[in-house]
């Protein structure tokens, strides 16, 4: 976890997007992502979250986190690694609906930690300790040549090993292969993935299957203690955030076992799984909430309301939430407790705790004060879980002022993590800008909430959570389930009553849910959800672009950008003769068109803010941001080209093939 520094001002009601509405009627919209009728501000919330994840000439975007550096995408300009705890939330709420580029971008990124992970031998130095990270261990944070095995802040001499680190690692990494069902990669990853998994088995006690931590082995850390003895020292307690994240992570590791032909393999996950649900017992307080930690000696942290250690730890409860590592009563009960408590959440975001821990090694002072880092600063990574919570249980209103929320940082640019004072200024005032990867969390959940998304190893179930003030829903951009594509669209309120796929009448779904077995879904797949007896009307007319119309027309660029025009002619030809060559779907080809994409966002804004028509941030930021638009574009050409020119290096047919095409375009 990154150490983390602070002021913004909160707009009591932002209504949603930053520059003129897209077409609407009154109960009707029409937005670049989302078309819809009902609850036109909530229509326009979710359009406006899923323009963050392309160039967009209003919003930051996740095109300005690309680092050359690994072909990659890093945690923010200010932050130059990868962190597990940062990126938790967005990238498990993403990934559903995250394209190329972007998905190798994110696997390079978490290579990082598998490349470096823990072997047993391998020396893993950091500041003055030489670290050898057991077999299977993930890190803090990575970047080539650097890999922080235990949580980095703090006094880092008594930390352990990033236990519940590697448990959100093994998670991630295991639902970008179960969406992906590439054979290739989960070959290369599941050994890894499995190691991961046998390491963290070793903290489990037999005799109430319940997991060790020590100082700092916790998500977000370096808040958990461990367990203070008599004689002052810090040891190993029992962390339910260990539990529960490797219980979620196993969820995805058995599917991925069984889509990879390894029964045996699922078959142990599963009851390593079923007995560390069982463990869940000893964590859970009367009114079904989680504690956050028990010691050895039997006493318990995070009872909300006791004399001591008396907090409501937030984390495992909303992440079993998101996670269904608990049932529906329980997940209720959780979220009683969890709202009843206005301490959780003073500005709309949720807090990691509440009220202020009693039970850290450190005074709550300075850093380490309540509403600041890690103990009561805001997360974003954990927005994300807990907007997934929300959708889950229907709670669409608490999702939507988060959102609400969320906008009114971004609107100044000032897209930060933490946030201190409780979730209402920036950690980093003296930035003109802010930009990390966890701020990309809440937007990311607003969308994967709807429909959940809950991958398997024989196809995908979707359970729709649509609030009762829309009556009508269709995204308008494609869900990844492995090499096929769905468009979504819904009708009507209540229970499913009938389900069509590209107009043939679907019978695998009942009143809740609805199941897409891989073999029987088509590659294009139009899905249309009927509730509440909603008739029918005929298929949408909704159907995915052609390859070569994704790009944007061309057009004259301005003085900042003038030293791309070159870059532009060639990258539209080499993208056309890589369609023309059947490659159009290859992330090469994507990643030119991101770049075109990007390059086209600049000048969009430009023009925007020469007309008027767009808002001028204070001259510093503004200056700032306008150069981290152009920076974005040149960034995702330098990085290209350097992928391009490593070809010339390899055997690999295809990519010889790629680089020919290259060679061969034309800059006119």
């Amino acid at each position: 976890m990154k150490r983390q520094l602070i002021f913004i001002s909160i707009v009591a009601s932002l209504c949603v997007v930053l520059t003129p509405a897209p077409a609407a009627t009154e109960t009707g919209h029409a937005g670049k992502h989302f078309h819809g009728h009902g609850d036109i501000e909530y229509l326009r919330l979710l359009d406006t979250a899923r323009r963050m994840f392309e160039p967009d000439p209003e919003l930051q975007n996740l095109a300005m986190l690309y680092t050359t550096n690994w072909n990659g995408l890093v945690e923010g300009p200010t932050w130059d690694a990868w962190w597990i705890q940062n990126s938790y939330g967005t990238t498990y709420a993403v990934l559903p609906f995250l394209q190329e580029p972007f998905v190798t971008f994110l696997q390079n990124s978490q290579d990082l930690w598998f490349d470096q992970m823990g072997d047993g031998r391998t020396e893993r130095p950091f500041s003055q300790f030489k670290w050898v990270p057991p077999d299977g261990c993930l890190c803090d944070a990575a970047r080539p040549g650097w890999f922080v095995a235990k949580q980095g802040d703090g006094r880092v001499a008594i930390h352990d090993w990033g236990m519940e680190f590697t448990a959100a690692g093994l998670l991630m990494q295991s639902e970008l292969l179960l969406i992906s069902r590439d054979a290739q990669a989960i070959a290369k990853h599941l050994t890894r993935l499995e190691r991961c998994a046998n390491f963290i088995e070793t903290r489990r006690d037999p005799k109430n299957n319940l997991f060790l931590a020590g100082p700092a082995g916790n998500l977000l850390a370096p808040s958990y203690a461990g367990w203070k003895k008599p004689d002052g020292t810090h040891g190993q307690a029992y962390l339910a955030g260990l539990s529960i994240t490797y219980i979620a992570a196993l969820d995805c590791l058995i599917e991925l076992e069984k889509l990879a032909g390894r029964t045996g393999a699922a078959k142990l996950c599963a009851q390593r799984r079923d007995l560390a649900r069982k463990g869940l017992a000893l964590l859970t307080t009367d009114e079904g909430y989680f504690i956050r930690s028990l010691d050895p000696d039997g006493v318990k942290h995070g009872v909300f309301g006791a004399a001591q250690h008396g907090y409501f730890e937030a984390s495992p409860n909303h992440d079993a939430i998101a996670f269904r590592v608990v049932d529906d009563a329980q997940a209720a009960k959780i979220y009683r407790k969890l709202a009843s408590i206005p301490g959780l959440r003073p500005h709309d975001f949720i807090l990691p705790n509440y009220p202020s821990y009693d039970d850290m090694y450190e005074k709550p002072e300075g850093l380490w004060a309540f509403g600041t880092w890690v103990n009561g600063g805001h997360w974003s990574t954990c927005e994300a879980r807990m907007i997934l919570g929300y959708y889950r249980l229907g709670q669409f209103e608490d999702a939507r002022r988060s959102m609400r929320r969320l906008l009114t940082f971004a609107e100044r640019w000032r897209m930060d993590n933490p946030l201190v004072k409780c979730g209402s200024d920036v950690y980093q005032p003296n930035q003109p800008i802010n930009l990390t990867y966890d701020a990309f969390g809440p937007p990311a959940a607003f969308v994967r909430g709807l429909f959940e998304y809950l991958y398997h190893a024989d196809g995908l179930t979707l359970i729709p959570h649509l609030p009762e003030s829309i009556t009508e829903l269709e995204q308008r951009f494609p869900i990844r389930f492995g090499a096929k594509e769905l468009f979504i669209s819904v009708t009507g309120r209540g229970a499913i009553t009938q389900v069509r796929v590209n107009g043939r009448r679907w019978r695998r779904h009942d009143a809740k849910s609805l199941h897409l077995p891989y073999e029987r879904t088509p590659k294009l797949a139009h899905v249309e959800l009927f509730l509440g007896g909603k008739p029918a009307p005929t298929v949408r007319a909704s159907k995915r672009k052609s390859l070569g119309a994704e790009l944007p027309p061309p057009a004259k660029l301005p003085p900042s950008l003038a030293e791309l025009e070159p870059r532009v002619a060639k990258l539209r030809d080499f993208d056309a003769r890589l369609v023309a060559a059947r490659l159009g779907d290859s992330y090469e080809a994507a990643h030119a068109r991101l770049v075109l994409r990007s390059v086209e966002a600049a000048r969009a804004r430009a023009e925007l803010l020469s007309t008027g028509k767009l808002k001028r941030l204070p001259e510093a930021s503004q200056v700032a941001a306008d150069k981290a638009c152009a920076d974005a574009a040149k960034k995702l050409s330098d990085g290209l080209e350097a992928v391009l020119a490593r070809y010339e290096r390899s055997a690999d047919s295809r990519q010889q093939e790629v680089l020919a095409h290259w060679r061969n375009a034309a800059a006119k």
